[in-house]
């Protein structure tokens, strides 16, 4: 038996604390929040995505960096092992759109409930409101660090055979996520990587996102091209779209954030949304003729609702330089054409994301070329391991992200 100290009481911290417990060792869980997972109470708009049903190896094409760094972690600990893991501890799952799972009672507290009382079940000890100062370390001679252990910040120390860091990023800081990992790491010389924001809004320079704040496009087809390469699709997807106050977000918008956010500022980029992607613009001109024709005598602004959501038509009759109260039979061939195209192709220009400490993770993180892929060991300090988002690895939006959580936390027990 090995005395474990696992740091950060999160998703992979938990998976940790209880694998490393499953496995006969004594386990200290330091949390220093008054809570254990309280960024997981906030995931999935609080219903808390699990993980996502997809063929284990659709895992790997989701993930944004580093994805060959998961190659074991994921087929040691899979998707279909997180399902059942949490079926076990008696939390039903259900699949949604996508193969997103979540918890049939739609309750990230019920995730966070049955954790803590498997962590009670096999004497996982929890340490609350306990904050981690630093590593204890003395010299070695493979690494030239041996951690030994935890120094507190309230004083006083834990000693360990291994210490687990399962802190998290930078983002959301109010959930715990400040930082503290990536220092601890660095004071045994791991490089860490440029933090940034991952999955988070999207700023746009017109304000025809803040005209329609709060509208929600529910199956819009979107695409970003840049200026250095015209006519590329750096990024695409069909889904949901969401107008704010700053420009957009929404599921969509947070997976694109991911993929273009680095190319911000490099090259202009634009935002292209088709509003109806399911009709071609021969079909789509038929279908706006046919509601001309039904009302050919009431206000433009009247005679669209039936194809657009109405916050919409007077951005879109503005954009198309239509006026709100023209007559249908008034208006134009050529008119007519630029609503269809606007319809098909509503541009907006991206220009930056949203402050890291809004965004749902952190890219960036402990590099993963001084880390055993096998069993999260660090390559720099005997007795360290890490799990979870302190990593430089990253994914899309649909549950990824907590397998990436789920599986490298199992991991990080396999080799002590």
């Amino acid at each position: 038996m090995k005395k474990i100290v696992v740091v950060g009481g999160g998703a992979a911290g938990i998976m940790a604390a209880l694998q490393c417990s499953a496995e006969g060792h004594d386990v200290v869980l330091l949390e220093k929040n008054e809570k254990l997972g309280k960024k997981l109470f906030i995931t999935g708009k609080g219903r808390c995505n699990l993980t996502n049903a997809c063929d284990v190896s659709d895992l790997f094409s989701n993930v944004v960096s580093n994805a060959r760094f998961l190659y074991s972690a994921f087929y040691n600990f899979s998707n279909q092992d997180t399902i059942a893991f949490f079926e076990d501890l008696g939390l039903r799952t259900k699949e949604e759109r996508g193969g997103r799972v979540f918890p049939v009672s739609d309750k990230s507290s019920d995730v966070i409930r049955v954790l803590s009382g498997e962590c009670r079940r096999r004497g996982v000890r929890v340490c609350l409101n306990t904050e981690v100062a630093g590593l204890l370390t003395e010299s070695g001679a493979v690494t030239g660090k041996i951690v030994k252990g935890v120094s507190l910040s309230g004083g006083g120390q834990i000693l360990a055979d291994a210490v687990i860091l399962a802190t998290g990023g930078v983002s959301y800081p109010s959930t715990g996520s400040t930082g503290d990992g990536y220092r601890m790491a660095e004071s045994v010389g791991h490089v860490i990587r440029p933090v940034r924001a991952g999955l988070t809004g999207i700023h746009v320079k017109e304000d025809t996102a803040s005209l329609l704040q709060g509208l929600t496009l529910k199956n819009c087809f979107l695409y970003i091209t840049g200026d250095k390469k015209p006519g590329r699709h750096l990024y695409e997807g069909m889904g949901e779209l969401l107008f704010t106050h700053y420009g957009v977000s929404g599921p969509l918008v947070l997976s694109a954030s991911s993929l273009i956010g680095d190319l911000l500022g490099e090259q202009e980029l634009k935002l292209h949304i088709d509003l109806k992607p399911a009709l071609s613009a021969e079909q789509l001109d038929k279908r706006i003729l046919r509601d001309f024709d039904a009302a050919p005598n009431v206000n433009i602004k009247n005679a669209l609702v039936h194809l657009l959501p109405k916050s919409l038509i007077p951005v879109m009759l503005s954009l198309c330089g239509i006026r709100e109260e023209d007559k249908v039979n008034q208006i134009s061939r050529e008119q007519r054409g630029r609503l269809r195209g606007c319809c098909k192709d509503l541009v907006l220009t991206l220009t930056s994301l949203r402050p890291i400490g809004e965004a749902i993770i952190t890219r960036g993180g402990i590099s993963t070329g001084e880390v055993d892929p096998g069993c999260m060991a660090s390559k720099k300090a005997e007795g360290l391991y890490f799990a979870g988002e302190i990593l430089d690895v990253d994914a899309l939006t649909g549950g990824y992200n907590l397998q990436i959580a789920w599986s490298t936390g199992y991991a990080a027990c396999s080799n002590l």
